[in-house]
């Protein structure tokens, strides 16, 4: 069933990137897998999944020390500035970073670590106060301050649009986003030109993020099924 629900999923992708005139390579799959079993994240994997995000650090300490298996793993949740020793030796990307202050610890950890820690800039392009992110307008600032003063490698920008019971109305915030990661990167001020990541969509809209420019998509529900 669970290969079942990925194949699909990937078909979702394939055609809606095709919408936007791109490949469906050019799209990568994050199979949500917080509060979900090792078992289930094994049976994923075996279908050929083999990025996953999670979004609670304990958590994923248990899963990801007990996994026999490679796996990619990006961390979609807040981080604390106390765990972020722990992000860098758990994750290959940090997926949330909304501050500076942030972005100097995981550099110093990733030094004292010898690892190389890649980061995307969580933008809150719905200005929600209770969400996490750096607004619109703050996030040149905040990526030219970790450029200039960390050695973190950013590889783009993620966001969480305002919920709405209709997936059609998160089209215009992604439209944002890629827009603002437009304008970034014709400043230069992304290491890498040629592959801009905009992490953006879940289970409800990934296909419209897809549409809208998505690289990476986020999808745990449509995939897992519900959380217990």
């Amino acid at each position: 069933m669970l290969c079942d629900r990925l194949e699909t999923i990937n078909q979702k992708i394939v055609r809606a990137a095709e919408r936007s005139g791109r490949s469906g390579d050019s799209v990568r799959l994050i199979a949500v897998s917080k509060r979900q079993s090792m078992e289930k994240i094994l049976q994923v994997a075996s279908c050929g999944q083999l990025l996953f995000g999670e979004n609670y650090l304990q958590e994923a300490r248990e899963k990801i020390g007990g996994c026999e298996k490679k796996l990619c793993w990006h961390l979609i949740g807040h981080l604390q500035s106390n765990k972020a020793g722990l992000a860098v030796q758990l994750f290959d990307v940090i997926e949330t970073v909304d501050r500076l202050k942030i972005a100097r610890l995981l550099d110093k950890h990733a030094k004292q670590q010898q690892k190389e820690i890649k980061i995307l800039i969580q933008v809150n392009i719905g200005r929600e106060k209770q969400k996490h992110g750096v607004l619109p307008e703050e996030t040149e600032p905040l990526l030219r301050s970790i450029l200039e003063e960390t050695g973190c490698r950013v590889l783009g920008l993620m966001t969480l649009p305002p919920w709405s019971a209709h997936p059609e109305d998160s089209r215009s915030y992604f439209k944002k986003l890629r827009m603002l990661s437009e304008e970034l990167a014709d400043k230069g001020l992304f290491p890498d030109q040629d592959r801009i990541e905009l992490s953006m969509g879940m289970s409800a809209d990934y296909t419209i993020a897809v549409e809208e420019g998505a690289t990476l998509v986020r999808v745990g529900t449509a995939l897992f099924g519900r959380r217990k």
